[in-house]
């Protein structure tokens, strides 16, 4: 007889959700793992929940190319039911993370020679929220426990916690997997002891009678562990299927480009976001391991990462920048891919302002195009002389590094009274306008009657 669910509409419940190794402790899926707000209404919309059969889901298994073994059975069908209809938003939560996070891991897991098919172990641990914490400690994409993460060479401390890296905690755990895997010479039960620790492993396999594969030792791993593997390879079946089970995502999100900076001393995310008009939100999202927003002297050296488009702008301004910031700083540059020493005079000598062009393509909004490039939506409208938020395939849009054009940077205005004028564009400080002006930042503020150096984009200025 075939296993299968009757084709249907059914209503679906926004909920707020947990974390699925703890939600899934139990040895089936429970109701009760989806837990609802007494105070929040649910929000019912209806869409298609397409039909499947066990045999269909094992055709589709025997169809996928993956360096894994992945055989189906009853356990792993039913977290692949789960998902597909009980849970249909986590599964489109975790669709909307995905193209920020999976990039990284690829490379990461390629570096390490493994399996990249790893990188669905994370959906399971977090669902891909790099800042959620388990009841019992455990934080990040990966969920490392205190000691595992200094283990692995992660600062864990007040201040800082490197376990809410993306890069740093998706590197520890590709090590860690590798060294179970090592240990135990099967990747399925490697994954089951990344979750209850290789003691626990060991166990099960002597009271297996020296079984070695997760499904011989099954039955002796704890209730969370006999879970968390089928959980991993329904996520590994359902993303690959997605089509198939009618899931369709309108609006990825998209990671932000980024290069890391050097500040050699104490500062606060909130202090750099002022001078560089860097969006304070962009900073947390790309330092989420930075607490309270704020770099300790203890870890002065550590790199922030800041939007790559940013990135010409602070090196044309490191010295006031940095000066602002706190006393005199040695600043060091880092590239993603090898950190590098750059001198101020020649990090300002070699930046210059680049337009670059991007073509609309297909399923292209503003909200995409500034996000994968580090602007803002308002720059991009302002850069192409846009009116509304429609974009047609095919167009051509301008892009400057995340500052306005040069030759509107520097238009003068001449008012009525014959005074001339500046109105103040995104990125601009008074430092940088002083500079275009052949004027002081004294002077600015006296001709503006300025108590201080805060300025805004629109905001017009007497400059002669």
């Amino acid at each position: 007889m075939k296993k299968s669910l009757r084709s249907t509409i059914i209503p679906v419940f926004l909920t707020c959700l947990i974390p699925l190794t703890e939600a899934f402790s139990q040895e089936e899926p429970q109701e009760s793992a989806v837990l609802m707000s007494e105070d929040i209404q649910p929000n019912y919309h209806y869409e298609y929940i397409p039909d499947f059969t066990y045999e269909e889901v094992e055709q589709r298994i025997e169809a996928m190319t993956i360096g894994m073994p992945f055989e189906l059975n009853d356990r792993i069908f039913s977290f692949i039911q789960y998902f597909t209809v009980r849970n249909r938003d986590y599964t489109k939560m975790v669709l909307e993370r995905k193209d920020i996070y999976f990039p990284m891991f690829e490379a990461t897991l390629k570096k390490h020679d493994m399996p990249s098919e790893i990188e669905y172990l994370s959906i399971v641990e977090s669902g891909l929220d790099p800042q959620i914490k388990s009841r019992v400690g455990a934080m990040g994409l990966w969920q490392f426990m205190p000691a595992t993460g200094k283990m692995y060479g992660m600062n864990v401390n007040p201040d800082v916690d490197d376990r809410m890296d993306p890069e740093l905690s998706t590197d520890a755990a590709a090590k860690y997997l590798k060294s179970l895997y090592r240990m135990f010479g099967d990747w399925e039960v490697a994954l089951a002891a990344y979750n209850c620790g290789p003691g626990n492993v060991r166990k099960a396999i002597r009271r297996s009678g020296g079984k070695k594969t997760f499904w011989g030792i099954y039955n002796y791993l704890p209730k969370e562990t006999r879970s968390y593997v089928p959980q991993f390879q329904a996520f590994l079946y359902i993303l690959n299927n997605l089509e198939a089970h009618n899931f369709s995502l309108e609006e990825p999100t998209y990671p932000i480009e980024y290069e890391k900076i050097r500040f050699d001393r104490a500062f606060s995310l909130d202090k750099l976001s002022e001078l560089t008009a860097i969006c304070i939100e962009d900073l947390e999202h790309l330092n989420p391991s930075i607490k309270a927003k704020n770099v300790p002297l203890s870890h002065r050296s550590m790199e922030v990462k800041i939007p790559r488009s940013k990135a010409p702008f602070l090196k044309e301004n490191l010295a006031w920048i940095g000066d602002s910031l706190g006393s005199q700083p040695n600043l060091l540059l880092a590239s993603n891919d090898a950190p590098a020493i750059v001198a101020v005079e020649k990090a300002v000598a070699s930046s210059n302002s680049a337009r670059t062009s991007y073509r609309v393509r297909s399923g292209d909004v503003l909200g995409s195009i500034a996000s994968k490039h580090g602007v803002s939506v308002s720059q991009l409208k302002e850069w192409n002389n846009l009116r509304s938020n429609l974009i047609k395939v095919g167009q051509t849009l301008y892009l400057y590094n995340g500052k306005a054009p040069a030759a509107e940077n520097l238009a003068d205005n001449s008012s009525n009274s014959g005074q001339r004028t500046y109105t103040v564009r995104p990125g601009d400080s008074l430092w940088i306008i002083s500079q275009k002006h052949a004027l002081s930042v004294d002077q600015i503020k006296r001709l503006n009657n300025l108590n201080s150096n805060n300025i805004k984009p629109g905001q017009r200025l007497i400059i002669g």
